[in-house]
């Protein structure tokens, strides 16, 4: 079968005309696939920046295909664990160290497949299941998220965060964004957003205070120096849900803040069966679709990834 597979790191993704075909193993299902989407995982994987690297590997956490002659997507967190709060010790994601899906076959465990909502096309399909159950967690499960809520979204560019927004405006809540760009907050605002803020400027969190004055819950993917500001924007009894650290450590943060402003700073990371389950019921009920850019042919996957590396929350497709 075709396959872009990852032969070392930091080295460029080769196209493999002619890789082995996964075998058939004990509640496995093979899934022929159409798409798979890039996530800043498989960035991550190429450059060395992720835990217990397996190489040679088929990267790929995202894809939809066919299986029994239906359009089917895939669940990519594998063995969650028996307990909702937190994934077990052998949580593991599609696409390393198991093979993923940038091939035409991927061996999936047969309760990780999941038919495809009737109001997406396959290319969408592709683009939703491990930014839709991170952004489902986050938000719902994590962040309890209510219609009356004030939210903010910090680096709405991203592909996870900017499912947190469609979320939270199909909840009917306030929703606020943060981004480095003027275009993707002028496109959140369109979007039905109340206000934002590029976080470039230097009184960033003073704009947004001034428009919101406080927030019930905040998403952030970002943490670093800006998290001190966002923990001050916190109304009392607020929840700040963390799904990443993009830019690293958080320095100089209170305690005092925190106690006497009775503040909740969660974490959360993809999500339980559960939370996929209930992220496409949601997904259904609302028709939210991801936002898809550049479509790639599989042969051409160095450069959908160089592409998918500039940022920016539509999501690249690689045609398989």
């Amino acid at each position: 079968m075709k396959a872009l597979v990852l032969q070392a790191l930091h080295q460029p993704l080769s196209f493999v005309p002619d890789y082995p075909e996964p075998e058939q193993i004990n509640n496995h299902r093979i899934v022929r696939l159409n798409y798979a989407a890039i996530n800043r995982r498989d960035i991550w994987i190429q450059k060395g920046q992720y835990a217990h690297i397996r190489v040679p590997v088929i990267l790929g956490s995202d894809g939809s295909g066919w299986l029994d002659d239906k359009p089917v997507i895939i669940n990519p967190g594998f063995n969650w664990g028996n307990k909702e709060s937190h994934q077990g010790e052998n949580f593991s994601i599609l696409g390393m160290p198991l093979n993923g899906t940038f091939a035409e076959q991927v061996s999936v465990p047969e309760n990780n497949i999941y038919p495809l909502p009737n109001h997406l096309s396959l290319k969408e399909g592709a683009a939703l299941p491990l930014a839709g159950v991170t952004a489902w967690r986050a938000l719902f499960t994590r962040g309890r998220i209510t219609p009356k809520d004030r939210v903010l979204i910090t680096g709405i560019g991203g592909g996870v965060a900017h499912l947190v927004m469609k979320f939270a405006l199909a909840v009917g809540a306030q929703v606020s964004v943060t981004s480095s760009k003027d275009e993707y907050l002028e496109r959140a605002l369109k979007q039905g957003c109340y206000s934002m803020a590029n976080y470039k400027e230097k009184d960033w969190a003073g704009v947004l205070k001034s428009k919101v004055n406080s927030f019930d819950l905040i998403v952030d993917s970002a943490g670093g120096a800006a998290y001190t500001s966002l923990v001050k924007l916190l109304d009392f009894g607020g929840r700040l849900v963390s799904y990443g650290g993009t830019t690293g450590v958080i320095p100089a943060l209170s305690p005092q803040i925190i106690f006497w402003k009775q503040l909740n700073l969660l974490g959360s990371t993809m999500g339980s069966p559960k939370d996929f389950e209930d992220m496409l019921d949601f997904v259904r009920k609302h028709e939210i679709v991801p936002e898809i850019g550049d479509t790639f042919p599989l042969s051409q996957g160095q450069t959908a990834f160089e592409q998918a590396e500039l940022g920016g929350h539509r999501k690249i497709v690689l045609e398989i």
